[in-house]
């Protein structure tokens, strides 16, 4: 019998689409970060980009990840956003893995596969487009799943 992982055995994961959907920031996985309860990470990393209280439990009850990421772009910016904001993506993609074991599970199945977030709405600075870009988003979440590895197997 098939192992059912092993579609997740490959060497490269390029889209975070389909069957590895669960990667996206938009993928709805409900977690704690920051004193409020997030549907996605984007949500939670869009309100981190101001330090206004109202502004972010504002956005926290956005429908869709889609409608927040667009809110995201008129909030007050906080003036050390450039220097937080990777840390910060870091810091809420753990807590999605962390917190939801089933797509933590998911994550760890990929083995080591290299994961790349390759769209087509022009990101070259969290993933790729055509190749080309710095794809943030799957260093990270490569980093997580190492850092998920490691504490699975101290524990």
């Amino acid at each position: 019998m098939a192992d059912p992982h092993d579609t997740f055995r490959r060497a490269s994961i390029l889209s975070f689409s389909g069957e590895f959907g669960f990667l996206s920031n938009f993928h709805f996985s409900p977690f704690h970060w920051d004193g409020v309860d997030w549907s996605t990470v984007e949500h939670a990393f869009q309100a981190a980009k101001t330090l206004d209280p109202e502004q972010r439990q504002a956005m926290a009850q956005i429908p869709t990840p889609g409608d927040v990421k667009k809110a995201g772009r008129s909030l007050s910016l906080r003036s050390d956003w450039e220097d937080v904001k990777y840390g910060i993506m870091a810091e809420v993609v753990y807590e999605k893995f962390r917190q939801n074991p089933a797509l933590r599970a998911k994550l760890l199945a990929t083995g080591n596969a290299h994961l790349e977030e390759g769209n087509h709405h022009g990101d070259r600075i969290w993933g790729t487009v055509d190749g080309e870009g710095t794809n943030w988003l799957g260093k990270i979440l490569m980093e997580v799943r190492e850092t998920l590895r490691n504490e699975s197997t101290s524990e």
